[in-house]
């Protein structure tokens, strides 16, 4: 289905992959795993047809369906139930019906009416209405209800477009019987608890070949049974036949068994040095050293690298700039789409070092609360009031603040126009962007390397006001970590948007708002439930 041979990757100068060979067959469903910045997303989409390898061939046999992790925005104006029916041609074919329909009711002539009758056997050839209401059942199993569906791609939010995409390859897939290649980068990002459910039992049952990259353990553990560990630190890809369980059994007892070899090796070579350099201090016997040096370099050649510890980037928030007590307020804000009210007269006041979680179910409007307060988006009505010292710092889950085409360090450059490029570097460094990497764009980078992105212009914007909307998408549980601790430690405000119970443990909220209706509450441990459901 997928046959890779002599594959090398790149990344500028650095090299991903070298003189790798792989192969996805039916019935294969691969954890593609490997820490942020390793070149997973890279390889994903190499194999799907939308990047080209430095070298290398790349086979693909059957339908590939892929799921980058920025949504695609394609056409805007076309309805959400289309672009999912689009997946087999459904949707023109319904719209060509649609408007010979209209035409038959004013002049029923035969030409028309044939016309339809081929569009009609076309359309129940292709499953017709059958196919419509499955389409909407993937939709509604992924959180994407019958009004959504209505609304153009224009009017989602970017985790809607994405479960759209998601639903979109999930409908192919099953004109297939469940038998295409499916390439799936994070797929539970944005989804609730029932949804990322409802895709470990999809996804365990599919037929065809798999490959799916996520932190999250559980899916892994319920749908993979190989796994294909990118490292970094020797540009290979070890693959493991066995299941997420078992693989991470065997890759520790691997470690132990590289760490005692190597260790048993550099005694050996130790000793065999140290007779060496005796015997060299005698003329008769300078040959027998060299010989005893040698033995001891191929001990030492003959092992396998051992790992190198994963770099772990040092994430911190900034210290946050003097301000009022209340650095900002939002007085009736309310927003629709057409006639698709999403919330009305909320009203927020974001005290200073308070810390505020907005909640609610997929499509209650959490982000766009957020984008209005970042001043991204305008609201239908009411207004938002800065306050004495706001200075405000946005993080993005779809990352569409950072400009694709401008370099990580420009992004720097723009955050703290004031700071030399060395201490910006030196930020940047502890981010695990170092060398070369601060002159790449941003569009190259994957996801999890744009949160980093993301998080180190933060730090040096002063920030007094954090509006954080899903910080550990994206992350290696080590990373993940790492931004819960400076959520937990930061001491200035924070409006947080997420779906991770973890992050709102370690915000410790004082208030929650709950959306559409804007509710304003004290934050009680019940409400947590609602972080896991939304």
């Amino acid at each position: 289905m997928i046959t890779v041979s002599g594959l090398e990757l790149r990344a500028g100068a650095r090299i991903l992959l070298s003189d790798t060979t792989l192969r996805v067959q039916p019935g294969d469903r691969i954890g593609l795993v490997g820490r942020n910045g390793a070149g997973k997303t890279t390889t994903l989409k190499v194999l799907a047809g939308e990047g080209q390898p430095y070298s290398g061939e790349i086979d693909r046999r059957g339908a590939v369906g892929y799921l980058p992790q920025d949504p695609r925005t394609g056409d805007l104006q076309v309805t959400a139930r289309d672009r999912v029916l689009s997946a087999r041609g459904l949707d023109v074919l319904m719209a060509q019906m649609a408007e010979i329909e209209a035409k038959l009711a004013i002049s029923p002539e035969d030409r028309l009416v044939r016309r339809y009758g081929a569009l009609e056997d076309q359309f129940a050839s292709l499953g017709g209405y059958a196919a419509e209401a499955e389409a909407a059942r993937i939709c509604a199993n992924l959180g994407l209800p019958d009004r959504v569906l209505a609304q153009t791609i224009g009017t989602l939010s970017g985790g809607q477009r994405r479960r759209i995409e998601l639903a979109r390859i999930l409908f192919r897939d099953a004109a297939e019987n469940g038998g295409g290649i499916l390439l799936l980068d994070e797929p539970t990002n944005h989804l609730d608890a029932d949804s990322i459910t409802w895709l470990r039992g999809f996804l365990a049952g599919h037929k065809g070949g798999l490959i799916v990259i996520s932190h999250d353990a559980s899916l892994l553990e319920a749908v993979v049974n190989k796994v294909w560990f990118l490292d970094a630190t020797r540009s290979v890809v070890d693959v493991y036949n066995v299941g997420w369980k078992t693989y991470q059994e065997q890759r520790e007892t691997d470690e132990r068994r590289r760490r005692r070899e190597r260790a048993n090796a550099e005694k050996k070579a130790g000793a065999l040095m140290a007779q060496a350099d005796k015997m060299r201090a005698k003329a008769t016997k300078t040959v027998a050293a060299q010989n005893m040096a040698r033995r001891a370099e191929k001990l030492l050649s003959g092992l396998e690298d051992s790992r190198v510890a994963d770099k772990v980037a040092k994430v911190r928030f900034p210290s946050p700039s003097p301000c009022g007590k209340t650095p900002l307020t939002a007085a009736g804000l309310s927003k629709s789409y057409g006639s698709l009210e999403i919330f009305t007269d909320v009203n927020v006041a974001v005290d200073r070092g308070s810390r505020v979680a907005i909640l609610g179910l997929n499509g209650a409007g959490k982000t766009t609360l957020l984008r209005m307060l970042g001043g991204l988006l305008k609201p239908d009505t009411g207004e938002i009031r800065p306050g004495h010292g706001l200075r405000l710092g946005y993080y993005a889950q779809e990352h569409e603040t950072l400009d694709v085409d401008r370099s990580v360090l420009d992004h720097m450059r723009s955050a703290a126009f004031e700071q030399s490029d060395t201490e910006l570097r030196k930020i940047l460094g502890a981010f695990l962007f170092s060398g070369d990497d601060v002159d790449k764009p941003a569009g190259v980078l994957s996801g999890g390397e744009k949160t980093r992105l993301a998080l180190a212009t933060l730090v040096c914007s002063g920030a007094n006001v954090l509006l954080l909307d899903e910080p550990t998408n994206n992350l290696d549980p080590v990373s993940r970590e790492q931004v819960l601790d400076a959520i937990a430690r930061y001491p200035g405000a924070i409006v947080l948007v997420t779906h991770d119970p973890g992050a709102v443990l370690a915000l410790k909220p004082d208030r929650a708002i709950l959306l559409p209706d804007g509710d304003e509450d004290a934050w009680s441990d019940d409400l947590l439930e609602l972080v896991e459901l939304a």
